[in-house]
């Protein structure tokens, strides 16, 4: 539908500044509720009440709060930019959204009240995306960045788009980065029109017990959510938390560590290189690298008894006595992938990729469900299994310029560099310009030792995005390489300066 509409209904906009508590120090939040649609059949009941209420204990938490009412497009930019200004390096920084949200080329957009979207494009222009947002307070240095976006409903604005995609779509964050949908991926939820959602009922309900970690309270959070739902709703979380961190201050220090282990390096911030997931149990020991080490953990030693049969892996077990000759070994772990990385065994129960198994279970050609699938892989160091659903993802549409980048990223990790090749050159064929293709063939090309063309394609895409991390560095690498040390020199501090954990994860792609 090509008709646009001229909205004429006066809109109610505020931004108001809640007192900066005394115990602030450097924990900033900004928290929007959008309730006055006027594409939508009546105000939503519940973000205003959410918004004020989570303001409320993350003020008693030491936040500086800002928040925001019925923002339009202006209003939020201007609320953004003042959240930009105040993070400095190790601040924390935390934005609730509750309002509607949409995804459009697989990313996750919050919109302001005034959006007028009929269109795909529409989306990108009026909305604001949660990973140029992430991305922005990791550049200004911010050392705990969460999101919480209560934003999974159904909207008035995805019915119009052909390629229609309910829900939102995983988030590429930095590393640091903690984040909860208020439901599951690509999955809506219905407004009850009460006080609250349900989302943030239970959200404050474990903010405010003691001693927890944000990671605990948001998966405590998420479990009181499914509870209640019966099941129907179930929320979304993603973290590389590298430290440990409390809502409630001081509780870091009140037991001697978290029980979550940090997950591996997040890939360089392009907006379609797999994302990371939602936190999972322990898995099968990984590939040194990207994907994170293995528990180690070893039991205590038995009394003296006859060897038994050697495992995959460790096994954590209390002191028992041995046990008699004929027991049964225990079962061997899942064995890994050809490429080192966890099999499909091992992931299987990963709450995502067991929702997106379950989806093409019944629908093998669901291709949205195939490239999620193949980003999670991805991220998790299931390289071949990535790559795999990335083919069968361009078996069904050939021209799907985001699967040809994420198969190329995919097998310059791996070292296919001809196969990566060839993926780039498609994709830049069918969309010239391509500024996320041109960083992962730059990536390609200082691989395989061709650091002229490399520099050409980081020169393209920071022509495009002058913020692109990943290309700066990458220039940076390939000069060097090429001979010019001061320039690439300067190339890499940039980057390092703009994001301190790029040589990580360069280093984790096997480029140092």
């Amino acid at each position: 539908m090509k008709i646009r509409f001229l909205f004429l209904l006066p809109l109610l906009v505020s931004l108001v500044p809640t007192a900066p508590s005394l115990a602030a120090g450097d924990r900033f939040a900004l928290v929007i509720g959008n309730a006055k649609y006027p594409d939508a059949d009546a105000p939503l009941k519940e973000p205003l009440n959410d918004a004020r209420d989570i303001a409320d204990e993350l003020k008693r938490d030491g936040f500086s709060v800002e928040i925001g009412e019925n923002l339009t497009g202006d209003g939020m930019r201007r609320a953004f930019d003042k959240l930009y200004g105040k993070i400095k390096p190790g601040s924390v920084a935390l934005v609730f959204f509750s309002g509607f949200g949409i995804q459009s080329a697989r990313q996750s957009y919050m919109l302001p009240v005034d959006a007028q979207i009929w269109t795909e494009s529409d989306v990108r222009r009026d909305g604001f995306s949660l990973e140029t947002v992430l991305g922005e307070l990791n550049t200004r240095g911010a050392g705990v960045k969460i999101a919480l976006i209560d934003a999974s409903r159904r909207n008035p604005f995805e019915r119009r788009f052909r390629s229609f995609s309910a829900g939102l779509t995983p988030v590429i964050a930095p590393n640091g980065t903690l984040v909860m949908y208020s439901a599951a991926l690509a999955s809506v939820v219905s407004d009850a029109g009460g006080e609250h959602s349900l989302f943030v009922q239970e959200l404050l309900k474990e903010i405010r017990v003691p001693d927890l970690m944000a990671e605990e309270t948001l998966n405590r959070t998420k479990m009181g959510v499914t509870r209640a739902s019966r099941g129907e709703q179930v929320p979304w979380i993603s973290s590389s938390l590298a430290e440990d961190f409390s809502f409630i201050p001081g509780a870091a220090g009140s037991r001697p560590t978290t029980t979550t282990t940090a997950p591996p390096p997040a890939p360089p911030v392009v907006a379609n290189n797999p994302p990371p997931a939602p936190p999972t149990p322990p898995s099968p020991p990984a590939p040194p690298a990207p994907s994170k080490p293995a528990d180690t953990a070893a039991a205590p030693a038995p009394p003296p008894a006859p060897a038994p049969a050697p495992s995959p892996k460790p096994q954590v077990e209390a002191a028992l006595p041995p046990p008699p000759p004929p027991a049964k070994p225990a079962d061997p772990a899942p064995a890994p992938n050809a490429d080192g990385g966890p099999s499909a065994a091992a992931l299987a129960e990963d709450p995502t990729i067991k929702g997106l198994t379950a989806k093409l279970a019944a629908n093998p050609d669901d291709v949205n469900a195939l490239y999620r699938r193949g980003q999670v892989y991805a991220s998790k160091g299931a390289y071949n299994l990535a790559i795999k659903d990335f083919d069968d993802t361009l078996r069904i549409n050939s021209k799907d310029v985001e699967a040809l980048n994420n198969r190329c990223w995919t097998r310059t990790v791996v070292g296919d560099l001809q196969g990566a090749l060839k993926d780039c050159n498609e994709a830049l064929r069918l969309r010239p310009n391509f500024v996320d293709a041109l960083d992962s063939r730059g990536l390609v090309n200082l691989k395989s030792g061709a650091v002229k063309n490399a520099i050409a394609d980081f020169d393209a895409a920071l022509r495009i995005n002058p913020r692109l991390t990943s290309s700066l560095y990458g220039r940076g690498l390939a000069k060097q390489r090429n001979g010019s040390a001061q320039e690439g020199a300067l190339d890499i501090a940039n980057a390092k300066a703009m994001d301190p954990n790029i040589v990580q994860e360069f280093a984790s792609y096997g480029v140092r």
